[in-house]
């Protein structure tokens, strides 16, 4: 498994991490996924404090105890469950932060994270605090680095210019572009994208429209849209598997860092590293895909 400096970090990732959100909570169902993504030469897992109530976090942690010193383990912060857990708020302060990262630290089992990325981010956020305790923690040694998960333009901007961030999370697929618009600002500032949905909700897999749920488009694609492009992207690539397409596409870009893509069994985690072990795509190949595809842009939260 090929492996990536992420951003201006020591952290070596593999190419492909896992998304674990879609695990469960069967212990030893997921267990049994984390245990194949490590056999594919997988080392970097990826969850948050928001998925099942802690609960990712403590089998992810226990999975990984034995190979620990092994694996990249990045996890988020900044929503909070309330007492009856039927929804959460949004805080960025400090003192939750501070709090948050030794109860993920608990459920974890580990000394240390070594990616805690902030769970979204608005403009009116005190983001000056909230990088203050980034950074804290990353002087305390609780923390390796940090970054963010926000497609917020706006909160994108404040955070390469007034941070240390080594990674942006943000959806990136041949089905939501909009990333591309934010790569040279990234790239300038030695900054990766960590691309989660490659797939776009399986969309780009084999099963194309069966993942379309009553017709319904996909961002500013219809459902006719899609119809036709669906098999015009897979027709046209053959004899590429539609996924394959999919996952190279958005390794294609230097400013990609890593592609996570979730798996809920251990056929789909396989089917997604046969994806990227194959041949990349051609100059050829990517033009022909953004020519069939739309390119489009983040329109609200710009400023």
């Amino acid at each position: 498994m090929k492996k990536r400096k992420l951003g201006n970090s020591d952290l070596s990732v593999s190419e492909i991490g896992l998304g674990c959100m879609s695990l469960g909570t069967d212990e030893k169902e997921a267990a049994a996924i984390i245990n194949a993504a490590l056999d594919e030469g997988i080392n970097y897992f990826d969850t948050a404090d928001l998925y099942d109530f802690g609960r990712n976090e403590e089998i992810v942690g226990s999975t990984l105890k034995s190979v620990r010193d092994q694996v990249i383990i990045a996890t988020k912060v900044g929503n909070r469950w309330n007492e009856s857990n039927d929804s959460w708020s949004w805080d960025p302060s400090a003192s939750h932060i501070k709090t948050a990262v030794k109860d993920s630290l608990k459920r974890l089992g580990t000394d240390y994270i070594d990616l805690y990325q902030l769970h979204g981010g608005t403009a009116d956020d005190n983001i000056e605090e909230t990088i203050g305790a980034f950074e804290d923690l990353k002087k305390e040694g609780w923390i390796r680095f940090y970054g963010i998960s926000s497609i917020r333009p706006n909160v994108i901007k404040q955070y390469v210019k007034k941070s240390s961030i080594v990674s942006v999370m943000m959806q990136y697929s041949l089905l939501d572009r909009r990333p591309e618009e934010w790569m040279p600002l990234l790239a300038e500032n030695n900054i990766h994208i960590i691309a989660r949905g490659p797939v776009a909700k399986g969309l780009l897999s084999d099963k194309m429209l069966e993942k379309a749920s009553n017709e319904q488009g996909y961002l500013h694609y219809s459902y006719a849209e899609l119809q036709d492009l669906l098999p015009a992207l897979k027709d046209k690539l053959s004899p590429r598997h539609l996924n394959e397409t999919a996952i190279q596409y958005v390794l294609s870009h230097p400013a990609v860092g890593a592609v996570i893509p979730g798996a809920s069994s251990i056929g789909q985690l396989r089917e997604n590293c046969r994806a990227i072990s194959a041949k990349p795509l051609s100059e050829q190949e990517l033009s022909l895909l953004k020519k069939l595809t739309k390119a489009g842009i983040y329109e609200a939260h710009r400023e």
